[in-house]
């Protein structure tokens, strides 16, 4: 038997490799410690942190705030059952709906479940208000939702379906951004008896290649959603938390959701996930839904200080002044390559270069050179390059890392 690993023993991948399964391909650095916006592997190199777990360190690595929080509720009390009242928990959604425009909060582990909470949620409401036997949600294609046999069907990628079906049945696909497409859909499948009990959507497509949504669109979605009863769920997990450069994504649109959901940057790291709704649908009764260790005082005391450092420390307003920033220092990298630029485009702090579909240049190409310049960052499909830095990125932490994307550009 191989002795065992312990935190001070030198890293190695084959050991690694060994006993994970290989459900990720991995980049070949192991990362064992940050500061802020910056992290260091095993090796002791320096990075540049534009990934920030995929937009979750809020706050970026071990931030005064976060390790008070942290260190304070591991001494006190880490978790206990939601058969108990949960003070921290309170605090939080209190915190949540008084900062948007939910009435009440349930809370699990991550992204996926919120989003399953939300499907469920829905057609337990197409069944008890509307009446509905067949209830049918809309999703968009180019979509992400979660990795759960019920998400993975809400997400309108094939890629990510394969080798599980049979999927759940209820779903039905559109092209983001495109109301007739949508309008095209309501009138097929209501056609009879109404089946259509939600239209689920990102108010920005994250792994869909960073791509925002319109404005003129949305609004006339909640005016659909109005006219037919349906009730319309947001995707807040990746572009929500002060991301976008307000709190919500859907702020930008100019629209309020009935269900919106939410993980990702609310701990800042610490896994936490969380479902909102109106008063309205909020139709679970105890038995419902539940998870073992949502809402546990640990996760909430740390997503609790993460929200009133954003508020605290005003980081909206560097998500909107470095969201520019960043825009604008990608466009003009954009202009010194036309022949491999596409386009530049996002919110805040989440923002993608798409790579022309006729040029040789792939997004992980572009991945692996700039991470040997000492930048991480991440694809959004094949073609985009997303930037997804910890909300407290400064000036100069920009400018190097366009830095570190125009050399890369220039080496390929």
């Amino acid at each position: 038997m191989a002795p065992p690993l312990h935190a001070n023993s030198p890293f190695d991948a084959a050991d690694f490799d060994e006993y994970v399964m290989t459900t990720y391909a991995r980049y070949a650095v192991a990362l064992e410690r940050g500061t802020g916006c910056r992290v260091w592997d095993t090796d002791g190199r320096e990075y540049l942190d534009f990934v920030a777990g995929i937009a979750t360190c809020t706050l970026g690595h071990a931030h005064p705030a976060m390790v008070q929080a942290v260190t304070e509720q591991i001494q006190t009390l880490h978790h206990v059952s939601n058969l108990y009242y949960v003070p921290q928990q309170g605090a939080l959604a209190k915190w949540l709906v008084e900062h948007s425009c939910a009435d009440r909060a349930f809370f699990c582990n991550s992204g996926a479940e919120a989003n399953e909470g939300a499907i469920k949620l829905a057609r337990k409401y197409a069944h008890e208000v509307r009446h509905i036997a067949d209830p049918v949600i809309i999703t968009a294609q180019a979509s992400f939702h979660g990795r759960t046999l019920a998400t993975v069907t809400a997400t309108g990628q094939p890629k990510y379906q394969k080798g599980f079906s049979p999927l759940v049945p209820g779903f039905h696909y559109v092209t983001y951004n495109d109301i007739v497409a949508l309008e095209t859909a309501l009138d097929e499948l209501d056609s009879g008896e109404p089946r259509v009990a939600a239209i689920l959507l990102e108010a920005l497509q994250g792994e869909g290649g960073v791509r925002p949504g319109d404005r003129a669109y949305f609004q006339r979605v909640r005016e659909l959603c109005d006219d037919r009863g349906i009730l319309l769920i947001l995707d807040e997990v990746q572009v929500g938390m002060g991301r976008s450069g307000k709190l919500w994504g859907y702020e930008n649109l100019d629209i309020e959701p009935d269900i919106f959901t939410s993980a990702k940057g609310l701990g800042g790291g610490i896994p936490i996930g969380a479902m909102l709704c109106k008063s309205f649908c909020n139709v679970f009764q105890p038995g419902d839904h539940a998870s073992t260790f949502g809402g546990n005082p640990f996760a909430c005391g740390v997503a609790l200080a993460v929200c009133q450092t954003i508020e605290r420390e005003n980081l909206l307003a560097n998500v909107h002044d470095r969201g520019e920033q960043l825009r604008e220092g990608l466009r003009a990298i954009a202009q010194k390559f036309p022949a491999y630029i596409a386009e530049v485009r996002g919110w805040g702090l989440i923002d993608g270069l798409e790579i022309k579909a006729d040029s040789p240049l792939t997004a992980p190409e572009i991945v692996k050179v700039t991470m040997a310049n000492g930048l991480l960052l991440v694809p959004a499909g094949p073609k985009v390059v997303r930037f997804v830095p910890p909300l407290i990125v400064t000036e100069a932490e920009i400018n190097q890392a366009l830095s570190a994307v125009e050399q890369a550009f220039a080496s390929l």
